[in-house]
């Protein structure tokens, strides 16, 4: 049966998260401390032992053994010590239990104070055991209090401190809030353990996609770099462990989720996944994503690399504010140089230029090209890299994956009618290709095949144009004056009255009569119906007026 002693130990390990042990040991701590406020008990060597089970407390006191004893609190004589231990001998030290001490009021007192100060220590160096494990790890906790110059999180066991320096710019934390964080530092100090957590930290992302992705934290696939610029953007460069294994499919996961969850904690983080390389120029190409790179030269020297984009994916390649270039050069150790197709071929003809003795000779150029007639449209080192880089939808990508296509390349020796005649490939899927190819400027043209023109007869030809252009040449031409062609006459037309009433009615006379008669309408004859026909052709015909045809008729 448990005694109240044995209870109230119980119940104080529970409240304080502590193990029973711990507890007993400050408890018996704590009685050692009272006992020596008696005077007996002061001048001996004295321990005490609490039964587990009972509760039961002893009191043991430690003794040398002597022949001649001159101390009796601390020494014993060899007769009363073989009472208790039979084979023991002078100078050794035995140990045995008594009861002659008594204590007072204010040796519980100070055994309380002892028992809680022991209680606290304790409880601190259970708290530095545990969290100095979990150093470089994700811990959990809930915004306790915000202070101006750091916010304060409660773990639960513990009490954790974000600094300003590892706060994310932008981030706004509020009471109650639960967020995942990195546990930087685990310090011991005078009030108990400092534990220093981070929201900045790379390896943040790198925990998170640890707990997101299970081929992380099994090792098939490995997470070989992480650059990030906190609040803004990261990149994640991964590598599979395991043959025929996709490691940016398995970050992303399907339709995103796996890595949506990441983005989420990080409210709303961009991140970028991308392939790992042994190649230098692979790896930065695939760095750059999701711009298009044409070509990569690396000067190992001076861990260099310069990088061709074409035009359009200039400004992608760099990413806003320089952000996409800085953490490509972050993450991959190269210092990074990018410039656009045309603003490289440009520097390729002016250094052209100023040494021709570097340029091919235009006949060379031309014994070249018939000796090897079928040139490849696309320069061989694009043919080497991996089908990842155009960016293609899931489906997509996983149909060419499905008939062995991981290759640039390999793709490009694919016809249209090859790809549709691929199991669910269809007629958007090729597109989506071909539009892909387009960016990147590495469509396969088709090759001019270079006709040969017969040089049979053409010198005979030539010489016979010659002959002619001379013959041309002596013919003496005569010049005739050009003379105008005599105008024909016009045989004088007689105006005819078309109307009585332009002669007689006062209303047509002149703009002088103020009323207007109403003309009749009449039919018109078929010599005025020639002449309008005339008239439409072109022929212009004599204009008849109103005073003409008067004179005419006072002449008859």
């Amino acid at each position: 049966m448990k005694t109240d002693f044995l209870l109230a130990i119980t119940q104080l390990a529970a409240e304080r998260n502590l193990p029973k042990e711990v507890v007993f040991a400050a408890v018996e701590a704590a009685l050692v401390t009272a006992f020596k406020k008696d005077e007996v008990g002061a001048r001996q060597d004295i321990s005490v032992k609490i039964h587990p089970a009972s509760g039961d407390v002893k009191v043991y006191a430690t003794k040398i053994v002597v022949e001649e004893v001159n101390d009796p609190y601390k020494e014993i004589l060899l007769a009363e010590a073989r009472k208790i231990k039979k084979d023991i001998k002078v100078d050794e030290t035995i140990s045995f239990e008594t009861t002659s001490f008594h204590s007072g009021r204010i040796a519980a007192q100070t055994a309380k104070q002892v028992v809680l100060q022991r209680l606290k220590e304790a409880e601190r160096e259970f708290i530095f055991g545990e969290y100095a494990d979990q150093e470089g790890d994700i811990v959990s906790g809930v915004v306790q209090r915000i202070e101006p110059r750091q916010v304060i999180i409660d773990l639960g066991k513990a009490e954790g401190i974000l600094p300003p320096g590892e706060q994310v710019r932008g981030e706004h934390y509020r009471m109650g809030q639960r967020l995942k964080l990195y546990l930087l530092e685990v310090n011991k100090t005078n009030k108990g353990p400092r534990l220093v957590m981070s929201r900045s930290h790379p390896n943040l992302v790198r925990r998170l996609f640890e707990l997101e992705v299970p081929e992380i934290y099994n090792g098939n696939v490995e997470i070989k770099a992480v650059a990030r610029e906190p609040g803004y953007r990261s990149k994640v460069a991964v590598a599979a462990n395991m043959e025929g294994l996709d490691p940016v499919g398995s970050c992303v996961g399907l339709r995103g989720v796996r890595i949506q969850n990441v983005v989420n904690e990080l409210n709303g983080e961009r991140i970028d996944v991308i392939q790992w390389d042994d190649d230098p120029k692979v790896y930065i190409a695939n760095a750059l994503s999701p711009a298009q790179v044409v070509s990569v030269d690396i000067n190992e020297a001076e861990n260099t690399a310069m990088v061709v984009v074409p035009d359009n994916q200039l400004s992608l390649a760099i990413g806003k504010e320089g952000q996409n270039a800085r953490l490509a050069a972050r993450i991959t150790g190269w210092r990074i140089d990018i410039k656009s197709a045309s603003a490289a071929e440009s520097e390729r003809l002016a250094v052209a230029a100023e040494k021709p003795e570097e340029a091919v000779p235009a006949k060379e150029k031309i014994a070249a090209k018939k000796e090897k007639p079928h040139v490849p449209a696309v320069h061989p080192e694009l043919y080497e890299r991996p089908l990842e880089q155009l960016g293609l939808s899931s489906r997509a990508f996983g149909l060419l994956l499905g008939v062995g296509i991981t290759k640039i390349g390999q793709l490009l020796e694919k016809s249209d009618k090859d790809l549709l005649a691929m199991k669910g490939f269809g007629k958007k899927a090729l597109e989506e290709v071909r539009e892909r190819l387009e960016a990147l400027d590495i469509l396969p043209q088709p090759v001019k095949e270079e006709i040969e023109v017969p040089q049979v007869g053409v010198e005979e030809e030539a010489e016979l144009i010659e002959e002619v252009e001379e013959a041309v040449e002596e013919v003496e031409a005569e010049l005739v004056p050009y003379e105008a062609p005599p105008e024909e006459e016009k045989p004088a037309v007689k105006p005819k009255i078309r109307f009585a009433e332009d002669i007689f009615a006062t209303a047509a006379v002149g703009p002088e009569v103020g009323k207007k008669g109403k003309k009749k309408k009449k039919k018109p004859s078929r010599e005025e119906r020639l002449e309008d026909a005339k008239a439409r052709r072109g022929r212009k015909a004599p204009r008849v007026t109103v005073e003409d045809e008067y004179e005419e008729v006072v002449e008859e």
